[in-house]
């Protein structure tokens, strides 16, 4: 499975490795206003408001002897852009068009490879005449965009994705996690149960447990198998509040679960039915929900609990309540020491994984989209209607969108609340997290007017 490659091109000194830098999220490339600071090809993961691709930053594109360094260091752009699925073609809007980038151009238009117009430098009133000249190159509309501020970056996402998001890609990736082992950690108060459920799970004592408190230290991973299924399980070290964690050893196991959290797929909760759900169990569950993994929350030592109804009903009108910004959550009942309700947890922990993996297909999510706007369309702050265009699924584990409109930021919260729950509902995405952005069309010739 290979992934798409998208290489930067352009003469020297147009920005480039900063927008290099930008899409890899850290300063990978040196920038410098001298010109000719990139020699070799530099590659790194990129992540564009979910896009997953490699980038190549390549030497600026001189008009020099194929022999001599600057003639070495264009081979290399040349053969950069014959591998990659698209090539970003940077010009300078403030400087306009030189007659080396219609060379660029040129050459660009004879090769196979997609290119898109990046007008770079593009902020403020001045880049307006070379963004109108950039058409001339014959290269299509140019993107507007200034790599050093991080504006244009939605529009730079709407050329970009008919080249990087393969929807083999997407089907090869969603195969291999289907038979990828289910990551599924365990977490919750001290002496919840947390090693005794684990070694029931496997069969075997396999993890020190007794009553004291914190016998958990680091977070273990074990690998085994349920009916079929390969799972990673990872019992953790018991989460307590803040105030309470004095002992630096305690701190780091805290570290350690909280980075557990990070590497799993699915989370289950585990309360204590004989001290129901408190505080720090709702604070552990946000911060599953902000990670953006699947929680379960489950209720161990039920057999020996009092009042299991009025107790469950109060579990979950607690959870409707503070977890406001994930409805539904499954809440199970176990016996850690019996092990009745354990094969109902993972059940319900590979559904709610299939569903955090699920990747929409464009046609049924704009079929939706569109049938959930004329149901309830965007308000008209002062009396002009925000105008919603279309929506895309960036990713998924978890699954996450963008959607591409006009005054996008002036969008209600309510009004984004109604588009996730309609989301959740109608496309059964069931109750996991859903990461929702919205992104207006940038008019670089608005700024300043």
């Amino acid at each position: 499975m290979s992934v798409p490659t998208v290489a930067i091109v352009g003469r020297p000194n147009v920005g480039k490795s900063t927008l290099f830098n930008r899409l890899v999220g850290k300063r990978l490339a040196l920038v410098d206003d001298r010109p000719g600071v990139t020699r070799d090809r530099r590659e790194g993961e990129a992540k564009l408001l979910g896009l997953e691709f490699r980038v190549i930053d390549t030497a600026g594109f001189e008009d020099e002897d194929p022999h001599s360094l600057p003639g070495r260091m264009r081979a290399q752009t040349e053969a950069a852009v014959r591998d990659a699925d698209a090539a970003l073609f940077l010009v300078d809007a403030r400087d306009g068009l030189t007659p080396l980038d219609e060379e660029i151009g040129r050459w660009l238009r004879a090769e196979s490879t997609p290119v898109i117009l990046v007008a770079n430098k593009a902020e403020g009133r001045a880049a307006e005449n070379g963004i109108f000249e950039a058409f001339s190159l014959g290269l299509g509309e140019p993107v507007a965009l200034s790599a050093e501020h991080g504006e244009g970056v939605a529009d730079l996402f709407e050329a970009l994705r008919p080249h990087v998001e393969h929807e083999h890609f997407a089907a090869d990736e969603e195969a291999d996690e289907s038979n990828a082992p289910l990551k599924l950690a365990i977490v919750g108060r001290p002496n919840a149960g947390k090693s005794t459920l684990v070694n029931k799970m496997i069969g075997e004592d396999r993890m020190i447990t007794g009553p004291e408190a914190g016998i958990t230290r680091d977070s273990i991973s074990l690998d085994w198998m349920w009916d079929g299924h390969p799972i990673r399980l990872i019992d953790t070290a018991g989460l307590r509040k803040r105030a309470k964690v004095e002992d630096k050893l305690e701190r780091l196991s805290a570290a350690d679960t909280k980075r557990a959290i990070d590497f799993s797929e699915v989370v289950v909760l585990l309360l204590d039915a004989t001290r129901g759900l408190e505080s720090q169990d709702l604070r552990i569950a946000s911060q599953v929900i902000e990670e953006g993994r699947g929680l379960i929350i489950a209720v161990n030592k039920w057999d020996v609990a009092e009042n299991a109804s009025s107790l469950f009903n109060g579990i979950k009108a607690a959870l409707d309540e503070g977890l406001a910004q994930l409805r539904d959550v499954p809440v199970l009942t176990v016996s850690a020491k019996t092990g009745k309700g354990i094969d109902v947890i993972l059940k319900v922990a590979l559904e709610v994984r299939e569903a955090w993996s699920r990747r929409v297909p464009t046609g049924e999510l704009n079929r939706w989209f569109e049938g959930a706007i004329d149901n309830n369309p965007p308000p008209a702050p002062k009396g002009q209607r925000i105008k919603l265009r279309y929506i895309t699924q960036v990713k998924s584990r978890p699954p996450s969108f963008v959607v591409f409109g006009n005054r996008t930021d002036e969008l209600p919260e309510s009004y984004r609340r109604y588009l996730l729950n309609a989301m959740r509902r109608d496309l059964k995405l069931g109750a996991v997290p859903l990461r929702l952005e919205f992104r207006g069309r940038s008019n670089p010739f608005d700024r300043g007017r």
